[in-house]
């Protein structure tokens, strides 16, 4: 199936402007390597073009408009998300090979969260202050100015409107640079952005490589925030160029998210999300559950009906529809298949299979359950960023916390037990931004705070905490006698 592009993905969204570059980037199809498309290659000249643009809006119509004025115009563009939303799941799912469904799901969170900001937008409130006798003091929510949002690959519309949907709707103008993996749907957004009347500059989409448009806008003086989700490494590199203009950054890095099973958990409801959490989206999923650690006493019943489901699953092409599609890129299949040849020391508990009809081009590894781990494995320590988890035996509580802390990371964890008094304990004591109890994910959650503590980063995204972070606090005194 051919692309349904109703925009040209050569072009890059500059002050209302669409221009087109002297080089261009080749787009891949993960599920058969084949190039789809070409996707413009912008650099410092037009990253430095956007950054000018960005700050004339915000001199200019586009800071004018009420707190009203700019909610409505995300709720429009909500509308027209929806209006165009079956288009916008077969670009994502073939520009990332996420499967169809998982593509529908993520244009619907896109809308929610153009609804949500859309709402929020004139309900952001300062505080009056009591004070000295003869003073009134208050606090304003203002906006940074201008807003870097360095995008990834894999889930570029959900982080399109957790990040930049917060940020126009504090009043900020953006500059987004999407992964060069996949832009299509951030290009999309631009144009969706522009049908609902979004004024000239307040959005600027440039695409293009990291080490080119991304190390030229993560250094830009004329950038007061940058919003960026990958990598550590990368988003250390980000952090390093932001100090040198002092710039605030949210970084939403990487995870090793663990799931703790109790002897006394519902596993009938518990397994879906066992599962599920660790192979969605083929496990390129910052927040997946790559660990499961389970009490010994049902351990070897955890395992096995795991193993069960992981027997079950089939990965195929993106349009498929399959339980999961390819991984990004052949890189990315070689980095995981590396983690995998890891695993020579453990138990493969189970696989799932890759589709006879795959194409030979495709970015495949079939879903692989691990078993026999333990917590200082290499494979329980690292992101992997593919479909396979490992399952840990633990004796009691004391060592479930140990073991679930007793990495670098610190983004998402779950507890399944029926003990309430246990649940709550843990919620205190396991080291993540996000706890879920007998639950994993809470159906994506647009109103939660979201972000990770250690090298899962910091700050937090989604809910109002993103408005917060995407705005400064002014204090005012006023001396009246």
């Amino acid at each position: 199936m051919s692309l349904p592009l109703w925009f040209d993905p050569e072009e890059i969204l500059i002050g209302g402007a669409w221009h087109k570059t002297q080089v261009c980037l080749p787009v891949e199809c993960p599920s058969d390597g084949r190039e789809m498309a070409q996707i413009a290659r912008g650099g410092k000249p037009e990253i430095d073009a956007a950054v000018e643009a960005a700050q004339a809006a915000l001199a200019g119509e586009w800071g004018q408009l009420s707190a009203a004025e700019r909610g409505r115009l995300l709720l429009k563009m909500s509308g027209l998300v929806l209006a165009h939303a079956e288009d916008l799941a077969v670009i994502e799912a073939l520009d990332v090979g996420k499967p169809l469904t998982q593509a529908r799901a993520d244009v619907a969170a896109l809308a929610r969260y153009l609804e949500f900001y859309g709402g929020a937008a004139d309900k952001v409130m300062g505080e009056t202050i009591p004070y000295l006798n003869g003073y009134t003091a208050y606090t304003l929510r203002e906006p940074h100015g201008v807003t870097a949002h360095i995008v990834p690959w894999n889930y570029p519309m959900q982080i399109i409107g957790r990040s930049v949907a917060a940020a126009l709707a504090m009043g900020n103008a953006a500059v987004v640079k999407p992964a060069e993996e996949a832009s299509l749907t951030a290009l999309a957004f631009g144009r969706i952005a522009q049908e609902a009347g979004m004024p000239a500059g307040a959005l600027n989409i440039v695409p293009g490589l990291g080490e080119e448009a991304g190390a030229a806008l993560s250094a830009h003086p004329g950038i007061q925030h940058i919003s960026f989700t990958g990598s550590v490494a990368v988003g250390q590199h980000i952090q390093a160029a932001a100090a040198a203009n002092a710039v605030p950054v949210t970084l939403e890095l990487g995870g090793k998210s663990p799931q703790l099973v109790f002897t006394d958990a519902d596993l009938d409801r518990a397994l879906p999300f066992l599962v599920n959490a660790g192979i969605q989206n083929a496990g390129q999923t910052c927040s997946a559950s790559s660990r499961i650690l389970v009490q010994r006493s049902r351990y070897d019943e955890v395992l096995e009906k795991m193993a069960a489901r992981y027997r079950g699953l089939t990965a195929g092409p993106a349009l498929g529809d399959h339980d999961l599609g390819p991984l990004i890129s052949g890189r990315q299949k070689e980095i995981v298949e590396g983690y995998l040849a890891l695993a020579s020391d453990l138990t493969i508990a189970a696989q799932g299979r890759i589709a006879e009809d795959v194409p030979a081009g495709g970015h495949y590894v079939a879903p692989t359950l691990i078993g026999g781990g333990h917590g200082a494995h290499r494979l329980a320590q690292e992101e992997i960023f593919g479909p396979a988890q490992i399952v840990i035996p633990f004796e009691d509580e004391e060592e479930a916390v140990a073991i679930a802390n007793g990495t670098e990371y610190g983004l998402v964890a779950s507890v399944w037990s029926e003990n309430g008094g246990r649940t709550m304990r843990l919620a205190r004591r396991l080291r993540a931004g996000q706890v879920f109890l007998n639950n994993y994910g809470a159906g994506g959650g647009v109103e939660l705070p979201f972000g990770g503590i250690g090298k899962s980063g910091h700050g937090r995204e989604k809910g109002f905490e993103a408005l917060y972070g995407f705005s400064t606090l002014k204090t005012v005194a006023a001396w009246h006698g």
